[in-house]
């Protein structure tokens, strides 16, 4: 193994026994999983880049397989353990920097989304820095590091802390069994990430469909709904929501709708369809809100959208602890025992209840005349590394296996 200085110039793809072979880590990031991938090592031809995923989460190669189970890959199931990021080190205004690309696939079809950031992930992104020798490794104490997303233009700044034994500072989070390296991720100017507004359809209610909604925007485009305009509580399984057809179809017609009238796009600004967010598995998020029954603020049962959230992702409980502190919205409506804004810049922490336990967010807004304003949204995640290694390719294209060579710094027998 190389030293970790040296680590990120010795981890390109290789070509072992015939096969080309591509370096990865297999890593969590608060309750999602997926893959960070060093960008330098990637194709730059965007085709052979989605084949490279496709092959290194076992998602179908082409078309669409409702039976596919991943097993030839490294993705599992739903869309929380289906995210890769490309990423790497740069510098930007004299300070270093980790830029992310975020590709969001699904077991079931062959499509991979650019769209939208990953919270959870994001939040293993220094950890992975660290280890490939793209950042010093640092002393005792909190470090920072700023991340720069590519598919929102978000800027998120990591922060985690060292211990003097060498071992990162450990956290417990709901959906996680046991303490593993804290991470702390503060979304900065998260207002607006997709539309630029932090009420993209210019009310704080719109009636959908017969439903009372507030469609906010803040690190992410949500829609809010109170559990009992569908006849819920807020506080069922996730496994029992997502058996409910009658349901799930009501809840798809509503984020179709609210996605239309918020303008969501595509990555390249032009308007999504109401089939693209049908199939949607990034965006807009939409949840059920209820009044809070085990001493947080808010209760919340979370969708991707096609399917229902473990627990909660960072962005969608920046979004949500946000929204509560918006007078009138649906969210501030269910909500019990907030802090009051005020007209200067302070922290409002949100605890958040959710399948998994409580989430506690922190959200340093104010509130004037015009409007409440974010500037910045705080969540504590854990990450880990589940493995460093080599993925070998089997059934890559040619084409792929020659723009892989390229990188390929020696050939195996």
């Amino acid at each position: 193994m190389p030293t970790a200085s040296s680590f990120h110039d010795a981890f390109r793809p290789r070509l072992q026994n015939g096969v080309i072979e591509f370096p990865v880590h297999h890593m969590r990031g608060g309750t999602s999983t997926g893959l960070v991938l060093w960008a330098a090592s990637a194709p730059l031809d965007p085709h052979l880049k989605e084949e490279l995923l496709r092959h290194l989460m076992g998602a179908p190669l082409a078309g669409t397989n409702e039976n596919n189970k991943q097993i030839t890959g490294l993705g599992r199931g739903g869309p929380t353990s289906n995210k890769v990021f490309f990423a790497d080190t740069a510098t930007e205004n004299g300070a270093p920097v980790i830029v992310s690309t975020l590709a969001q696939l699904a077991s079931d079809h062959d499509g991979v989304d650019w769209s939208v950031n990953c919270g959870n992930m994001s939040s293993a992104l220094q950890l992975w820095a660290i280890d490939m020798g793209l950042m010093a490794v640092p002393g005792a104490g909190k470090t920072e590091v700023r991340i720069r997303n590519t598919n929102t233009g978000v800027i998120t700044v990591s922060r985690m802390e060292r211990c003097a034994d060498g071992r990162f500072l450990d956290a417990n989070i709901p959906g996680v069994d046991g303490a593993y390296p804290a991470v702390d991720l503060f979304m900065q100017a998260p207002t607006g990430s997709k539309t630029g507004k932090l009420l993209p359809t210019g009310a704080v209610i719109d009636l959908i469909d017969g439903v009372h909604v507030s469609c906010v925007d803040v690190a992410v485009p949500m829609v809010i709904c109170a559990a009992t305009e569908f006849g819920k509580t807020g506080y069922e399984t996730v496994r029992d929501l997502d058996a409910d057809p009658v349901f799930k179809a009501r809840l798809r017609a509503l984020w179709v709708e609210a996605g239309l009238r918020m303008g969501l796009t595509r990555r390249d600004g032009s308007l999504m369809t109401a089939a693209e967010l049908e199939r949607s598995e990034t965006i807009p998020k939409i949840c059920l809100v209820a009044p809070p029954q085990a001493g947080g603020n808010i209760a919340v049962r979370y969708f991707t959208p096609q399917a229902g959230h473990g627990s909660m992702a960072v962005s969608g409980g920046c979004c949500l602890a946000a929204a509560a502190l918006i007078p009138g919205s649906v969210a501030q409506q269910v909500a019990h025992g907030l802090a009051a804004t005020t007209g200067t810049f302070a922290d409002i922490g949100v605890s958040i209840e959710n399948p998994a336990g409580i989430l506690d967010a922190t959200v340093v807004v104010k509130h004037d005349d015009d409007g409440l304003h974010v500037q910045s949204a705080a969540y504590r995640r854990s990450t880990q590394i589940l493995l460093r290694g080599y993925v070998p390719l089997y059934r890559a294209s040619p084409q792929l296996t020659d723009a892989l060579s390229a990188f390929s710094p020696h050939v195996f027998p």
